[in-house]
Formats: structure tokens, sequence, C-alpha cells
């Protein structure tokens, strides 16, 4: 049977989510699709096709409606998902929780109590590259990590942090790391494991106007004793592949973008290419496949029809938010800040 889903927030997002959606029409049906936008409404029933809703109470309203498809500012999250919740649908959200951590913990937690799923739109880890390199470190073939340096080199431009809200924490949370580096750091902590201190700064560079940071360096003990680096920024013109480089007792990985290449100290290679788009490390931050969105929904679209756990949970998106965290304190003090909910 196919499950029948709701989408709420037709915005820069969704193109990805409605083209997975199409290629995933044996598993699921899209039964209303919600902006309050009506100009947004009917551009995209234009693009797409699916049947528009006039208020999200209509869609909540349904009990024939299993899911929905959450995309709108994360300003917005918590207050939509506990209607959802209230409602009884389950929920695929997009990156990130909420502004707050405290907010996120709430929304996890209010899923929770409610019996419905939660499934987060972290895509990196459904690249190809990256599930190859994290059978590989499960394998124990490459040995314990003993570092790990993570870059996130993006650009975007002025005019990106000009739409309005964009780039504050009132509407974002935040800036390079919530909205941008999310997605690596929460593929970093997935490959690599907790990281439980870092010492770092975190700035707001000339080349943008805003009033987030767009730059950020520190320093990271993890809590399987590896060090590394984390290096993230969206002032690096004109944007580059963000990378994990892992040092371990038996070779090295270098997982950089869509690509990877592991190297064995007895020889052995494995390399897998890069797809042929930027990844959105550009002035386009929608310039890249929907391949990886198609594989978050096909598994949370699986994990809701067989009653299991989404890949990526609630819970599991809390790691990244309070990694986060620690790291916005570090750089407004310069002093070593321990991670928080790490055991």
């Amino acid at each position: 049977m196919k499950q029948r889903i709701g989408l709420v927030g037709l915005g820069m997002a969704v193109t990805p989510h409605a083209k997975g959606l199409l290629d995933l029409a044996d598993k699921v049906e899209v039964a209303y699709a919600f902006s309050p936008n009506e100009e947004r409404r009917s551009a995209f029933r234009e693009r797409f096709g699916f049947p528009l809703a006039t208020s999200l109470d209509a869609i909540l309203g349904d009990p024939s409606v299993d899911a929905m498809l959450v995309m709108t500012p994360a300003n917005t999250h918590l207050d939509i998902v506990r209607k959802c919740a209230e409602a009884r649908k389950h929920v695929l959200l997009e990156k990130p929780l909420d502004i707050s951590t405290e907010k996120a913990v709430e929304l996890v937690e209010t899923c929770r109590a409610a019996g419905v799923a939660l499934g987060v739109v972290l895509q990196h880890r459904f690249r190809p590259a990256a599930k190859k390199l994290a059978e590989i470190l499960a394998s124990g073939e490459l040995g314990a990590i003993v570092g790990c340096s993570t870059v996130i080199r993006l650009w975007r431009p002025q005019s990106y942090y000009d739409e309005p809200g964009r780039g504050t924490f009132a509407r974002d949370g935040g800036g390079v790391l919530i909205s941008q580096g999310i997605h690596t750091l929460d593929l970093m902590l997935s490959l690599a494991g907790p990281v439980d201190e870092v010492t770092g700064y975190a700035t707001t560079t000339p080349v943008h106007r805003m009033e987030t940071e767009d730059m950020v360096c520190a320093a990271v003990r993890f809590a399987n004793g590896a060090v590394g680096t984390i290096d993230a920024t969206t002032a690096a013109y004109p944007g580059f592949p963000e990378r994990i480089e892992l040092a371990c007792e038996k070779g090295a990985a270098s997982l950089a973008g869509t690509s990877l290449l592991v190297q064995f100290q007895d020889g052995r290679k494995i390399e897998i290419e890069p797809d042929r788009s930027a990844g959105g490390t550009g002035a386009d931050p929608m310039d890249f496949p929907h391949d990886y969105h198609r594989a978050v929904m096909a598994d949370f679209i699986d994990a809701i029809g067989s009653d299991r756990e989404p890949a990526i949970t609630g819970e599991e998106a809390l790691k990244v938010h309070r990694l986060i965290d620690a790291l916005i304190e570090t750089g407004s003090t310069g002093l070593p800040v321990e991670v928080d909910g790490v055991d």
C-alpha cells in the first residue's frame, strides 16, 4: 500500500524533494502541497502537478494522510511539527530541527511522546561515497581513527544573505554552521563518532553583511581520543567540495564532496569518482542532484511502512545541534568547551 504524504513549505528546498517523490511514485502518493503564499502554490503546481491545499489544517484533518514533509523556515519547525504530532502524522523534517537546541529537544520529545516517527533530512549520509566509507570503517579494515579534519569552504554571495531573515538568529538560528555546515558535520559525527571538546574561533568576515557567523575554525577532540579540526565558511569563492580527511591506524581516507579515496598501508586503494554536480558549494545552493534526497525519502517511507526508526532520527540530529552549540560558544569565548550529551 502506498503511503500518502503532505508537503508544507514550497520554497527553495522543495525541488529535490518533489523530484524524488516523482521517482518514488510506486511507494508514495503526494496527497497535498501547501504554502501560505498563493503565488508560490500556483508556481509549484505548474512545475510538478501535485494537488494543493489552502491550509495546513486541511491536510492534517485528512485521516488518509500518513506523513508530512516539512520544509518551512527553521523558526517555524516546532510549532508545525507539534501540530503534525497532535494529528498523529509521521514527520520528515528538513534540517535543522529548529533554531535552538532547546526547541529542538522539545520537538524530538513531542514526536516521541505522540508515537509518530521523526526523520531528518541530512542527506549527505546517503551519498554512495559516504556509505562506502562508513562500511569500510565499520569493517575495521582501516583500524581506529586517530585524526579527523573537516573542511567546509563554501561560497554564498551577499545577495544570498540579502533575503529577509537569512543569516539571522531569529529565522535561521545561526550562520554557516546550522544552515550549511550541518550536513557535513552530521556526516563527520556519523563516521568518526562524537566530539567531546572544541576550542576555536567564530566570526563574521568583511565578505558579508549578516548577523551570524560566516567563518568558524576549531580544534576538536573526539570521544575515542582522536583529534582534528573543523574549518567552515561561506566566504570562500567560488566554493569547494566539502572534505572529511581521516587518518587511521592502517591507512587514510579522503571524502571530498561525492568522491572517495581510501589508501591502505598494504598498498590497496578504493576510489569512487565524484558526480557531475557542483554539490551546492557555490552561488547556487541547489546545484546538486536529487538522488540523495530521494534516498532519504525512500528510507523514511520504508521506515513508517515497516514500523522501524528512520535512518536519521531526531535523537541523531540532536548530536550535531549540540556540537554546533559548542562551536558557537568557543567561538565567542576562545575557551575550550565540552560538547553536551557526550558520555
